[in-house]
Formats: structure tokens, sequence, C-alpha cells
């Protein structure tokens, strides 16, 4: 059983003066340990198939299925928790939060206390290569670099299988764009994750395993 398919899915947008097909009878398989790279033009419908993924919607026909199991069927909310895992090119840290406390805060929701979720985001920061005097930084002591780092620590926090990062070095220049897909590949190959990228970076996905070409909605290669 795969880790997450997408089966024959198709999704429109509709608004009040015209019908957007954004997605077309796509069908796609993903396996642990492995990194994807999904690329293609703007409006190929690389976001829709992520946000898809994500569980921030359903699809319009056909199936988006986590370990054999319909998202349809599920809590989106848990699922989203506890499955499938978002990286943001914006990296979406809270402003007002430590990075340390930025790392907790998934846990803490889920009812760990705050001295042992410390501790975990700890051992996250040392694991995409932050030493632990960037704890108590808050973002804007950050470099973008950086700041991604923390923004892949709280995604590891969730401590899902699933990774989906959404151009996740868009912000970022060339030497931590390396940095950073580095730890991805990493957490896929060491680790056991699923990393689906969604990225316009010709270099992120020469580093992939797997590269997905998008095209008007449906995948071309």
């Amino acid at each position: 059983m795969s880790l997450l398919e997408i089966r024959n899915v198709s999704y429109t947008y509709q608004s009040q003066y015209q019908k957007t097909e954004a997605l077309k009878n796509v069908s796609l398989v993903f396996e642990p340990g492995t990194v994807y790279a999904v690329t293609g033009k703007s409006g190929s419908g690389k976001t829709t198939l992520l946000s898809l993924m994500a569980g921030l919607d359903l699809p319009g026909s056909g199936e988006v299925l986590c370990e054999g199991e319909s998202t349809a069927k599920m809590d989106l909310q848990k699922y989203r928790r506890e499955k499938a895992a978002v990286i943001y090119q914006s990296f979406r840290l809270l402003p007002l939060l430590t990075a340390a406390e930025n790392i907790m805060f998934p846990m803490e929701l889920n009812g760990m206390n705050a001295k042992d979720a410390r501790k975990a985001a700890l051992k996250l920061m040392r694991r995409v290569a932050l030493s632990k005097e960037y704890a108590d930084r808050y973002p804007t002591m950050l470099s973008g670099g950086e700041q991604q780092r923390v923004a892949i620590a709280r995604a590891l926090a969730m401590n899902t299988k699933i990774l989906l990062a959404d151009e996740p070095t868009g912000n970022l220049d060339s030497a931590n764009s390396e940095n950073i897909m580095n730890i991805l590949v990493n957490l896929a190959h060491e680790e056991g994750y699923c990393v689906i990228i969604v990225t316009h970076d010709s270099s992120i996905a020469a580093a992939s395993d797997c590269v997905i070409r998008m095209n008007d909605g449906e995948v071309v290669s």
C-alpha cells in the first residue's frame, strides 16, 4: 500500500464569471523515503494539487488516499495534524514566539507539557543544523535560511511522515537553498519521510528522486 495516492482527481474553480479546470483526472503515487519535485509553469495545477494533498480541500472528483483511506472520510483537521505537514515559502513563523516556541507550538496543541516540548524542540533544531543558541531568538533575528530551518523543525514536530513543501527555497539565496534541500533529502533518505516539493527551481528538481511535470492541470511526464 502506498503512503499517499492521488486517484483520478479533478478540481474546478468556479467564479461568477468563469470556470477553470485546475486539475484534470490526475493520478499519482507517493512512497516513503523519496523526494518528489512537482514542476510546471504558473497555472499548471501544482498549488491546487498541494492543497488537496495537505487536506486544505477535497477533490471535485476522484480521491486523495493516505495509507489507503480517502481524505473525504477523514477529519481534515486531524489529517493535517497527524498525516501531512506543510512547509511554506514565506516560512509562516509566529512573530511573537521564539524559534523554540514556534517548534513547540504544535506539540503543545497536541497536549505535550511545555518542559517536554522545549526539550523535543531543541532536539529538532539539531536535526536541521540549528544550535541551541538560536532557540530564544525571534524570527526577525534570524536569516531567511534559519527561519526556513525553524519551519522545517516545526513541521517535524507534528510527527507526520508526509512533508509537503511549497517553494521552500523561493525566498533564499543559492547557498541556503542547497542547505535546505540537503536537509529535505536527508529526511527522506535517512528517516523515511515522503517529501513532496512544489518548485520552479531546476536545481531542486535535479536533486529530487522523481520529477512530476504538470501542464494545464495534467501530469505530462
